[in-house]
């Protein structure tokens, strides 16, 4: 069970990515979009028009591990199916589509984020 604490800071991470997001100039399409197969954290869009499916992890330390070091390839298979979805019901002309992963580790020197671009490759 998720405690609430955990749920605080996977939002607290989650609002940094897109934050981060922003930042580099794309549009937040979607926040935590769900479906019956699982949930995508974030869908953004590049100025290009690419669109990026986003896995957000966050952890407070580094006691067990980085962030992106939980994305496991079960993870990334889930990933696709729910793009592919997400494209069948939103986007079905997206001219570019990739999956990425941002990692948010928030410790005593403050945070630090982690993006990796087109982690499906």
């Amino acid at each position: 069970m998720t405690s609430k604490a955990t749920r605080a800071l996977g939002r607290w991470g989650e609002d940094a990515a897109a934050g981060h997001c922003e930042r580099l100039g794309w549009t937040v399409l979607e926040r935590n979009w769900r479906c019956r197969a699982g949930e995508i954290d974030l869908v953004a869009r590049e100025p290009d028009g690419t669109v990026v499916f986003v896995e957000v992890k966050c952890r407070s330390g580094r006691g067990f591990g980085d962030p992106l070091e939980s994305i496991t390839i079960a993870k990334l298979t889930k990933l696709r199916e729910l793009a592919a979805r997400w494209l069948k019901e939103h986007q079905p002309g997206a001219p570019r589509i990739r999956l990425d992963a941002i990692g948010v580790l928030r410790g005593p020197g403050g945070v630090e984020l982690t993006h990796v671009k087109g982690i499906a490759r």
